[in-house]
């Protein structure tokens, strides 16, 4: 497949404090011809915004890719290992290849492909930003799936999170099939 000389990809990845569910990464290559206005880190958009945006990032983008390791990858490698599992998923996933990746953060995933990591890359690059936004959608859409699944726990609210909600509702009902057993609250509650 031909290369455009500079294709440039973002990724980012969201969940990586939740105490269930998958890590979940995003890599982008934005189109220079077909800008994308209000691209920001997903963290300081509204819901409503990031909704919007990945809608536009996913028409407009040369391509994206969005990629998990589940719980049980997390579980058994550990966090960080499973979240540069998912980075080089969603980088193999694109459709094109890009001859740069930067990616948020210190960290970087096992590529063959020149890499660079930035810290608080979600603010400084357009790429890494609409990563943010794909990766955190996608996990939230997730989150209500498996709230309906197991409405006891609130994962539509807390999206997984250790909230004081969420510890009360491991200590009621137990662990579900998707917490993730080697995280220390969950840990405590199976043990």
């Amino acid at each position: 497949m031909w290369d455009k000389p500079g294709l440039l990809a973002g990724v980012d990845e969201a969940g990586r404090g939740p105490l269930a569910g998958p890590v979940v990464a995003a890599a982008v290559i934005l189109d220079d011809q077909n800008p994308i206005k209000g691209l920001a880190d997903s963290k300081v958009l509204s819901p409503r915004r990031r909704a919007q945006l990945y809608e536009e990032i996913r028409a407009r983008a040369l391509c994206c890719s969005v990629a998990e390791a589940s719980v049980e990858e997390i579980d058994s490698l550990n966090i960080l290992q499973a979240t540069l599992l998912a980075m080089r998923r969603a980088v193999q996933g694109l459709r094109l290849k890009p001859t740069l990746v930067l990616v948020d953060g210190n960290r970087l995933p096992v590529l063959d492909i020149r890499a660079q990591a930035i810290v608080k890359g979600d603010s400084k690059v357009a790429a890494i930003a609409a990563a943010s936004i794909l990766a955190k959608v996608h996990r939230d859409r997730w989150c209500l799936e498996l709230d309906t699944a197991f409405p006891q726990y609130g994962f539509a609210s807390h999206k997984g999170y250790g909230t004081a909600e969420h510890l009360q509702a491991l200590q009621e009902h137990g662990a579900c099939p998707q917490h993730r057993k080697s995280f220390a609250p969950v840990a405590r509650v199976l043990a």
